[in-house]
């Protein structure tokens, strides 16, 4: 089992406040050559206050996103469909304790908020639940992934369906591979113990070796893409950072492969928790993981506010969330309980139209999941520079997709100038022949294209 010693945790930030700016610079190289961080060399960069030092951070995790994800965002909605919950947990709106009206989505209720989110032009939800092994059993979660992907509609259907449970039994993870999950996403909230029994005084999460030993059951499920996240500024930002990098080590070393995605949600400006992230530090934090992970993906959600969300686009996030709701029925307003509160309350099609008015391509791709390029074969094309190839293609093809089947004349002008200035940026020109006439192909009527 996965040892977060907090002692040796303390040790390395401890050591990395005293390590001198030549040392830093060397880290930084090493950073600027894809070649990712190791724990002791994040603590450095976390622990620095020396502002050329946090110039040349930012400077080079810009660098690395454009090398490796070029200009593109991955775009995906989450979907709410149970707040029952028997835990406890202090920082959430769905916790046992509150005193609200409680709904579980009828399957024809699922159904309504799919066609709602499918009309946005979404091709990958993530599925959102709270733990009550009564009102929400996996039974029901497995009902409403095969829900979702037998609703055909006019332009297509939903294509990847990610899952954001609680932490199951071996048994439970294989059902859920069976299920053709994509994503299994899990955060820690806090790897600090003490802070871990602090936010969580009841209910089954409170078991935290159960919890952070879930991704060693899902892979042994055959589950190879996982994703992780803390809920930055429950404790020290700088401690979950590193016990989250050592916790992606530990599964590298034991599966071959680590987190598929990382998700940074985070505390503002609290009095509740002294820990809580200004806008500074949560920057740093994503910049030096991108530079530790170069490879991972990197989430953020419409908790962050459009300003905010547009910084993090060109530091190392490459998915995020459009249009979201964070209560059950959102999209079909149902009144119920928010799990948290959102900060950007722009509509799916305004963030669309603001990533191409800023150059990025708006991706909402599913092909590599369905090609098998997942867990290790999805991290080996990545570490040898290729994923981009696969990527940057299918992302133009599904641009061109949403622009003809939901984009209005303007939206269409705005995608077919990006579409037509991206494929100039893909190096090998049979790849280029092939996405034209793929394009070519869409527009007399065929859909779903990828390579």
């Amino acid at each position: 089992m996965i040892d977060l010693n907090e002692a040796y945790i303390n040790g390395l930030l401890k050591t990395a406040a005293h390590i001198p700016d030549s040392d830093i610079e060397d880290i930084l190289e090493k950073a600027a050559s894809f070649k990712g961080l190791n724990p002791q060399e994040a603590a450095a960069l976390l622990m620095t206050e020396n502002e050329t030092c946090t110039h040349r951070i930012f400077q080079i995790a810009g660098q690395i996103k454009k090398h490796i994800y070029g200009d593109r965002i991955v775009l995906f909605a989450p979907l709410y469909v149970s707040d029952y919950c028997i835990n406890r947990c202090a920082y959430c709106g769905f916790k046992q304790d509150n005193d609200i009206a409680r709904r579980r989505l009828t399957q024809e209720e699922i159904r309504a908020e799919v066609t709602i989110l499918e009309k946005m032009g979404h091709k990958r939800l993530a599925i959102e639940a709270g733990e009550d092994p009564v009102n929400c059993p996996l039974d029901y979660i497995l009902e409403c992934i095969d829900t979702i992907y037998n609703m055909k509609f006019e332009n297509g259907e939903i294509r990847r369906v990610n899952v954001n449970i609680a932490a199951l039994d071996v048994a439970g993870y294989r059902r859920l591979k069976a299920a053709q999950i994509g994503t299994y996403i899990l955060f820690q909230e806090t790897y600090h113990r003490p802070t871990y029994a602090k936010v969580h005084p009841g209910g089954p999460k409170r078991d935290y070796d159960y919890h952070i030993t879930a991704f060693d059951r899902a892979m042994e499920a055959g589950i190879d893409d996982v994703g992780a996240g803390a809920l930055f500024g429950l404790y020290d930002y700088k401690y979950e950072a590193i016990a989250l990098m050592l916790h992606n080590e530990y599964l590298e070393k034991r599966f071959g492969v680590g987190f598929h995605t990382i998700s940074v949600p985070r505390i503002r400006a609290n009095k509740t928790y002294p820990h809580a992230v200004n806008d500074r530090d949560f920057l740093r934090l994503v910049a030096i993981l991108r530079l530790a992970v170069p490879f991972t993906g990197m989430i953020v959600s419409a908790r962050e506010a459009p300003e905010i969300r547009r910084q993090l686009v060109q530091i190392g996030i490459s998915q995020m969330s459009a249009g979201s709701r964070a209560s059950v029925g959102g999209y079909s307003k149902l009144e119920g309980a928010a799990q948290f509160n959102l900060a950007d309350h722009r509509d799916a099609g305004d963030i669309f139209y603001w990533l191409m008015e800023e150059g990025i391509l708006p991706s909402f791709c599913t092909a590599c999941y369905r090609q098998g390029r997942s867990g290790d074969r999805f991290m080996e094309l990545a570490k040898q520079g290729d994923i981009k190839n696969v990527c940057l293609p299918n992302g133009l093809l599904t641009l061109k997709e949403y622009a003809l089947d939901y984009g209005d004349s303007r939206f269409k002008t705005l995608a077919d100038a990006l579409i037509s200035e991206k494929l100039a940026d893909i190096e090998s020109q049979k790849t280029q022949h092939l996405v034209k006439s793929k394009l070519a192909d869409l527009v007399k009527g065929k859909r779903d294209l990828f390579i």
